[in-house]
């Protein structure tokens, strides 16, 4: 461990056992560090150890409550660079306003960017994140990001699990890259669910481009938050004459009536990773809660060693 002294891990408050996982992965313990409130709401942040020249890493997806997540580790950040880190990099398994990404309406803001500048401001010299909305929120850091995958982790339970007649469904046209990433990583053919949005978390199901007769379906998208796309996905599907359903994402934001329409949906298995903390109680009986500790674990050693991340998913 000797080549790994200086490096360090902390966690806000949005999923510290998570932060416990990747270090425990990597053989280190999470750093002595407290994020609490003021009397008046504001965040205080007290680092009971010294970070001066060290590696820093600082687990915090800006999951729900967002603005109290990504205020919590903006201070983080502004905390340790300026007890003298050496570099500092955000660890954002789940990058909370990724949906605000460009434009649809006149006056729109675009909320990624300005997260992205909020967090290139703090002090952040490097960003890892998962399965951003849109890939080329990127480009809207001039720091290093680190774009990790979720798809190498859900094929690898799919292909553990053995489904036979599987066919890979997008619930949108958006997401046929992911779709058929899934696909060739576990042999199956996709399909798409053709819909129209008319309206934010409201969707409508117009067509089903391929074949999903009597088949296996894993419906696969990078977010489930309110449910509405893939539990209505779900049931068109079943009308139009598809066998077992399994829907998977990489970020369970799970909001409002999303637990309530997965459970009642014809949906057998709802497959998830652990970038946002899923509480006890929106854990249902077909849920599986899959850990990403060692995706991001082993991107942190290659950051910090100097090493290729992207060997990391040179085979499929």
């Amino acid at each position: 461990m000797s080549s790994r002294k200086r490096l360090k891990i902390f966690s806000g408050n949005a999923n510290p056992q998570l932060a416990e996982e990747i270090a425990n992965y990597l053989g280190v313990s999470v750093g002595a560090a407290k994020v609490t409130r003021f009397s008046d709401g504001e965040i205080q942040v007290k680092i009971n150890e010294s970070v001066r020249g060290a590696d820093v890493f600082i687990i915090q997806p800006t999951s729900q409550p967002v603005n109290e997540q990504l205020m919590e580790l903006l201070v983080m950040v502004d905390a340790v660079r300026r007890a003298s880190a050496r570099r500092i990099t955000a660890v954002l398994p789940y990058y909370g306003y990724a949906r605000q990404d460009r434009k649809t309406r006149a006056r729109d803001p675009i909320t990624a960017k300005l997260v992205a500048n909020l967090l290139t401001a703090s002090g952040a010299r490097r960003v890892i994140t998962m399965d951003l909305h849109a890939g080329q929120i990127q480009g809207f850091f001039d720091i290093p990001v680190d774009h990790l995958p979720g798809v190498p982790i859900l094929a690898q339970y799919f292909l553990q699990n053995k489904l036979e007649n599987v066919v890979v469904v997008s619930p949108d046209l958006g997401g046929v890259t992911r779709a058929r990433d899934l696909a060739e990583r576990i042999g199956a053919p996709i399909a798409i669910i053709d819909k129209r949005r008319p309206e934010p978390n409201v969707a409508e199901v117009m067509n089903i481009i391929g074949a999903i007769q009597d088949k296996t379906v894993i419906m696969i998208d990078d977010i489930i938050d309110t449910a509405g796309t893939i539990t209505q996905g779900a049931a068109a599907l079943k009308k139009w004459g598809a066998g077992d359903i399994y829907i998977c994402c990489t970020h369970a934001v799970l909001s409002g009536p999303a637990i309530s329409r997965l459970r009642e949906s014809p949906i057998k298995e709802v497959l998830v990773t652990n970038t946002i903390a899923v509480p006890p109680e929106k854990i249902i009986q077909k849920m599986k809660v899959l850990s990403v500790a060692p995706l991001l674990g082993e991107a942190i050693i290659r950051i910090h060693e100097d090493l290729s991340v992207s060997k990391l998913f040179d085979d499929k």
